[in-house]
């Protein structure tokens, strides 16, 4: 296969790395108040660390795909594992990207019930059938179809903080208050938002060993992670504006996005579920890449079939399965998260 190249490709990359990450709980504001709202200014040095390590793993990723010249995340895992090891979460992720599925096809489902009033199964079928679509397409289509909705989401999701902190200002003594933070301590609540959030983006970086190069795969990684970083430190600082109000909302983003204008509520429902649907087909694709990392029609049927295999899911309530899933999805990634910081830098220390 043909490496690709070109300024074009690595922005493709890295808009396919924030639409891996930015998800329903992201855009809803409802992580970023869990794991740094929570703490305070500090969490501003949560998010500080999270974009360096969200820079410095995405390009780890790359890299290793390309070395490896993976075809799927497998061969990343046993690198950094071991055989044993890395069949235990490869595995897992397999679970993990199954449950992320359909975690974001009933994410779909509520938010076009909730703001359209529309039966939750018509949210459910469109978003389907948006992943059918990218998924007949294969890699192109996965980078294409990211090019052109993550920097949407992206841009609205820092216009709408950008707003809300001109609404209100930075108040200028802000209680420190951490007891319902994630983790009880904003750098560990940092390290394990990290490592929640990098289960998808490997599987779906690494997958693409075998098409580009190690330079392209580098300045992907850095970039697609600082800009999240900086999507992350933006709904902090815009969450802060409205401590400690913010914090009684099952939606945060929504609350500060009614503060500074009622039209901005449907522009935040399309938001929302933009998010949902890149996350979504970046679940959908690295679980079809596992299983057939040559594409082709096998890569297709294991797509649409993982799509197919996940409605029964989408008739539990979105909030049931957030609440049973991420915390666990958090805690199994912290394996692969030490894996990619530390086993690379160990191995060229021995070496």
């Amino acid at each position: 296969m043909i490496k690709q190249t070109g300024t074009g490709l690595v922005i493709r990359l890295a808009a396919t790395y924030v639409g891996a990450v930015i998800g329903a709980g992201f855009a809803s504001g409802q992580e970023i108040l869990q794991f740094f709202i929570l703490y305070g200014y500090k969490g501003l040095l949560g998010a500080l660390v999270s974009a360096v390590l969200f820079a410095y793993l995405g390009a780890m990723a790359l890299y290793l795909g390309v070395k490896l010249r993976a075809g799927s995340y497998q061969e990343l895992l046993s690198y950094l594992m071991g055989p044993w090891a890395g069949k235990f979460m490869d595995i897992l992720s397999l679970f993990m990207l199954v449950g992320g599925l359909g975690v974001m096809l009933s994410g779909s489902g509520a938010v076009v019930q909730e703001y359209l009033g529309l039966p939750q199964w018509v949210g459910v079928g469109v978003a389907l059938l948006a992943v059918f679509f990218v998924i007949m397409h294969g890699l192109t289509g996965l980078l294409n179809v990211n090019v052109i909705l993550v920097p949407v989401k992206l841009a609205a999701v820092c216009l709408i903080a950008g707003l809300a902190l001109a609404a209100r200002g930075l108040p200028a003594e802000l209680p420190f208050i951490n007891q319902h933070g994630v983790g009880g301590h904003w750098l560990w609540s940092s390290l394990l938002y990290v490592s929640f959030n990098m289960v998808v983006p490997v599987a779906v970086l690494s997958s693409m060993g075998r098409s580009i190069d190690k330079r392209t795969g580098i300045y992907a990684g850095i970039l697609g992670g600082l800009g999240l970083g900086f999507a992350v430190a933006m709904v902090t600082i815009a969450g802060l504006a409205f401590y400690p109000h913010v914090t009684n909302y099952e939606v945060p983003m929504l609350y500060m996005a009614s503060g500074v204008s009622a039209s901005l509520r449907p522009v935040f429902a399309l938001l929302i579920w933009v998010a949902i649907l890149t996350t979504a087909i970046a679940n959908a694709h690295g679980f079809a890449s596992r299983l057939a990392p040559a594409g082709g029609k096998r890569y297709r049927f294991f797509g649409f079939a993982v799509c197919l295999a996940v409605l029964p899911l989408t008739l539990l309530d979105f909030s049931f399965l957030v609440r049973l899933l991420y915390p666990v999805f958090g805690y199994a990634g912290m394996a692969l998260f030490f894996s990619l910081l530390l086993v690379p830098l160990w191995k060229f220390c021995k070496r």
